[in-house]
């Protein structure tokens, strides 16, 4: 639904994109700017939501006139094929959106670096982020926007709802089985209510229903690899002092299911609160001051997204405007709209995916003057 949406968003772009007319110092000439197709993009796309993905890079790129050719991760190849079917079923011509499978030490990197490729856009790990720049710095210097990793901070102040705070780190911890670019997995808990929002977490974590089947909230994660690494982090965070609280271990003999996992007493030196997990393992971190929560929220490499909770609107929009990240949610966690941009700071990231500040991505503004004197 969501890559429906996005595509009816971006179709409503395509007839309403220009320029501006600039007034000059010389009376006698007129300038004006036109924006034009960047040209042939490479589409690096991510496992974690695959048709959605796609969406985001294809919608605006089509709407700005451009052609793709669009790289899918060897974890889930086949949605976007199937998807290249559905666009040459619509009468798209030959040429326009490409579709290629393949893994990125060698696909990805001879997209990234091919000279007849204008612009790579890229989801996916801030460290294979740091590669596609350098292979467009050894290349044509192509232009590069990048969608990366995060470590994003929850601040749940003292006044805050806690059904509805408790709401929101729930959905942004655990949705997608906690493979998601910005989860809330930092979350910094005022210690005068930490006990009473811990019960609240562990409460709904409880509730997850898992597996495949319609009703299940969180299923397995996607391989066996990505299951290996978050076991890792689960390990590690016990070893290192934090307290697991809910979860830490595998769930059943079947499948790459994790338990549920909630941990407390985390410090930002561990490595659980420090490194992206990309699984269903929750941090919870006391603060005492809303200076101390803003500064350690602030301390990461990452500044994809953020969130806070409080029921003073005014306390939280002074959080909000200073914390270091791309999207600040507040009383409230991915609460996605395709008009809205996404896109980080630091690490994570290079533009914007999404809405109007999409279309930059995918077009060069060209500036045109002439003399208007010979009228006479």
């Amino acid at each position: 639904a969501l890559g429906i949406k996005h595509l009816r968003y971006f179709a409503g772009w395509a007839d309403k994109i220009h320029g501006k007319t600039i007034p000059t110092e010389n009376t006698s000439t007129m300038a004006m700017t036109i924006h034009e197709p960047v040209g042939v993009v490479g589409a690096i796309i991510p496992w974690n939501f695959p048709i959605l993905m796609m969406m985001w890079k294809v919608a605006p790129l089509i709407a700005c006139g451009c052609t793709a050719v669009v790289k899918t991760s060897e974890k889930t190849p086949l949605t976007a094929l199937l998807i290249a079917k559905l666009i040459k079923d619509a009468g798209f011509p030959a040429g326009v959106i490409n579709v290629v499978s393949g893994f990125g030490p060698d696909c990805g990197a001879a997209l990234a670096k091919h000279p007849d490729v204008d612009k790579v856009a890229f989801t996916g790990s801030s460290a294979v982020g740091h590669k596609i720049v350098q292979y467009s710095a050894e290349s044509n210097l192509k232009k590069v926007s990048l969608e990366l990793g995060g470590k994003s901070a929850l601040i749940i102040c003292d006044d805050a709802d806690l059904d509805q705070a408790a709401d929101a780190a729930h959905v942004g911890l655990f949705l997608n089985h906690g493979q998601c670019c910005c989860a809330s997995s930092r979350i910094f808990v005022d210690a005068k209510i930490h006990d009473k929002f811990v019960e609240k977490c562990i409460e709904r974590a409880k509730a997850i229903k898992m597996g495949t089947e319609e009703g299940a909230f969180q299923g397995p994660q996607v391989d066996s690899i990505q299951f290996n690494k978050v076991m890792g982090y689960i390990d590690a965070g016990k070893q290192e002092g934090a307290k697991c609280v809910l979860g830490g271990k595998r769930s059943g003999d079947k499948g790459y299911y994790v338990e549920p996992t909630i941990f407390t007493n985390v410090t930002d030196g561990m490595m659980i609160a420090k490194e992206e997990i990309f699984g269903p393992v929750m941090q919870l971190m006391k603060f005492d001051t809303v200076e101390e929560a803003i500064l350690r929220a602030n301390s990461s490499n990452y500044g994809l997204a953020a969130g806070v909770c409080s029921t003073n609107i005014a306390k939280a929009m002074g959080i909000a405007k200073r914390l270091q990240a791309g999207t600040v949610w507040i009383n409230s966690y991915d609460d996605f709209d395709a008009a809205l941009p996404f896109g980080g700071y630091k690490e994570s990231g290079w533009g914007r995916e999404k809405g109007e500040y999409a279309l930059e991505n995918f077009t060069e503004v060209k500036m045109i003057q002439f003399p208007i004197n010979n009228y006479h």
